[in-house]
C-alpha cells in the first residue's frame, strides 16, 4: 500500500446547527445519509451549472468538533470559504479555512490496516483508495499505522491519472466545465434525486436530454507526452484538448460526438504532432437518456 500527501489540497470546515442542510441545498451531492467515516464528492456551481469548485466531503465526529470537512484544491479553499460565507445569510453556520492546519493524505493499493479518525474511502472510484485529513507533520506517523510506504506525490498523481479520473485546473477549468464533462455523474459527484441545489436546473436538463457531447476520456500515449492544453485533432480536424499526462496515460476533454465520427473514418489521433489512442471507446458512450416523470 502507498500513501502521499498531497500538497495541493487545503480544508474548509463548516460547522454550526444549520450545517447540513445549509450546505445540502447548495451543492451537488446529497448529504442527508453522511456520517464520520464516510465521504461523498460534490461540486459548488454557478447558477449557469459550471463548476466554480469540487471537493470531497466527510463529517467530523463529534471528538473533533463535530461539522463537515470539505477536502477542496488548496488554491481554491480561501475562495470556497468565502462564497460558502457569502451564501449563509442567516443561517446558523459557520466557515472556517483549516488549510494552515490541516492537509490531506492519499492511500491506496490496499486496505488500511487502521482507519484513522477523519478518514474515508474515496467515494469517486475504488481505485483511488482512501483519504486522511491530517496535518501534514503527521503524514509519516499516519501512513505508518496504515501499513503504508509514504511516496512523493507525483506517484499519487499517476495513479489518478491511470484511474481516469480529472483534476480541476488540468484536466478542465474552473468556471467552464460542466459536471457532465468532467465524469461527476460517473463518478457519484451528482445526485439527481435530491432536492435543489445551485445550477441544478441546468445539470438536470442535460441529465434528462441526455445532452452531455463533452467528457472527459482517457487515452494511452504512444511516445512522449503532449502538453496540457495541447489540441487534439482527429486528422486535421480539432476534437478535444489535453489535459494532464504520466508514465504513458493521459485524460483528455473531447467533443464524443466528432472523436466517434472521426475514428469510424479511420482517422488518426495526435496532440501537438505526438500520437494517441483513447484507452477505453466506451468512455464514449453517452449518457443513458432519462425522461421526468
Amino acid at each position: 500500500m502507498k500513501a502521499a500527501f498531497l500538497p495541493d489540497r487545503g480544508v474548509v470546515k463548516v460547522g454550526g446547527d444549520d450545517a447540513r442542510d445549509f450546505l445540502n441545498g447548495l451543492v451537488t451531492s446529497d448529504l442527508t445519509l453522511l456520517r464520520p467515516g464516510l465521504g461523498r464528492f460534490g461540486a459548488l456551481l454557478t447558477p449557469q451549472g459550471k463548476i466554480t469548485t469540487d471537493f470531497l466531503i466527510t463529517e467530523a465526529p463529534a471528538g473533533h468538533g463535530g461539522g463537515f470537512l470539505l477536502d477542496a484544491p488548496r488554491a481554491l479553499a480561501q475562495g470556497l470559504a468565502d462564497k460558502l460565507g457569502f451564501y449563509k445569510l442567516r443561517a446558523k453556520v459557520t466557515v472556517e479555512n483549516l488549510t494552515d492546519r490541516i492537509g490531506v493524505l492519499a492511500a491506496w493499493g490496499g486496505e488500511p490496516a487502521i482507519q484513522p479518525d477523519l478518514s474515508f474511502a474515496d467515494p469517486r472510484a475504488a481505485a483511488l483508495g482512501w483519504r486522511i485529513l491530517v496535518p501534514e507533520e503527521l503524514a509519516q506517523k499516519v501512513a505508518d499505522l496504515l501499513g503504508a510506504d509514504l511516496v512523493d506525490s507525483a506517484d499519487y498523481e499517476a495513479h489518478r491519472i491511470a484511474a481516469g479520473v480529472p483534476r480541476g485546473g488540468l484536466d478542465f477549468i474552473y468556471g467552464d466545465a460542466f459536471p457532465h464533462e468532467t465524469n461527476m455523474d460517473r463518478l457519484h459527484g451528482v445526485d439527481f434525486d435530491k432536492g435543489c441545489y445551485v445550477g441544478q436546473e441546468v445539470v438536470s436538463r442535460i441529465q434528462h436530454r441526455g445532452t452531455a457531447r463533452t467528457r472527459t476520456v482517457r487515452v494511452i500515449l504512444e511516445g512522449p507526452s503532449p502538453e496540457p492544453g495541447a489540441t487534439i485533432l482527429a486528422g486535421d480536424k480539432p476534437v478535444g484538448t489535453m489535459g494532464s499526462t504520466a508514465g504513458g496515460n493521459g485524460l483528455a476533454l473531447v467533443r464524443t460526438d466528432r472523436i466517434a465520427d472521426a475514428l469510424a473514418a479511420g482517422a488518426q489521433l495526435t496532440a501537438g504532432g505526438l500520437a494517441i489512442r483513447l484507452a477505453e471507446p466506451n468512455d464514449l458512450r453517452p449518457a443513458p437518456k432519462q425522461t421526468v416523470a
